[in-house]
């Protein structure tokens, strides 16, 4: 479980096998077997070298999200712990589906979920984008908004998206429980 707040930008280094520089993300209490979200995919420690950091990676979390399968930038997370303060949302790090950037006009960037993903968006609700824990202020059909402070911008991957870029997106966990408590019409 993870909050959305990104501890530090790190860096694949390499694909095969996947291997990220942690960059700034504090290692002392890391080791091998936990978890790490990474660009918003939760992935499990295989080794740790120095400032390097191994994981495995399916194949299928390579087909359900972007930005995994080349060298570059990334967000970092460590894992909650049960003490931690919750900053953003609950996240799990389980990529519901990839959207993309449809504008950034100033603060106020617009992005389009996937259909399985947008069911889940609504006006003040939450959304993980590329590991990134952030408000929903619109919602048009597929498309919201999301206000992004110098702040966000400048300690996450976010400042690097153009419109057309792929992002992970993780819809609200609350979100979801309640439409299986919800019966369908």
């Amino acid at each position: 479980m993870f909050t959305g707040i990104v501890h530090a930008v790190g860096k694949i280094v390499s694909v095969r096998p996947f291997v990220v520089d942690a960059g700034k993300l504090p290692l002392s209490d890391l080791k091998v077997g936990d978890s790490v979200c990474v660009q918003g995919a939760c992935l499990t420690v295989t080794n740790k070298r120095g400032r390097r950091l191994s994981f495995d990676v399916s194949h299928e979390t390579l087909e359900c999200t972007s930005g995994l399968e080349r060298p570059g930038p990334v967000n970092l997370e460590k894992a909650l712990r049960l003490a931690d303060r919750l900053g953003g949302h609950l996240v799990t790090g389980h990529v519901d589906g990839v959207g993309h950037l449809v504008q950034a006009k100033g603060s106020v960037y617009t992005f389009r979920a996937p259909k399985s993903v947008a069911r889940y968006v609504a006006p003040k609700g939450s959304i993980c984008i590329d590991g990134v824990s952030l408000t929903v202020n619109r919602v048009r059909g597929a498309d919201f908004e999301v206000n992004l402070i110098p702040h966000t911008l400048k300690v996450t991957t976010l400042a690097r998206l153009k419109p057309g870029a792929e992002v992970n997106l993780e819809a609200d966990l609350l979100a979801r429980y309640a439409e299986r408590r919800v019966p369908p019409n």
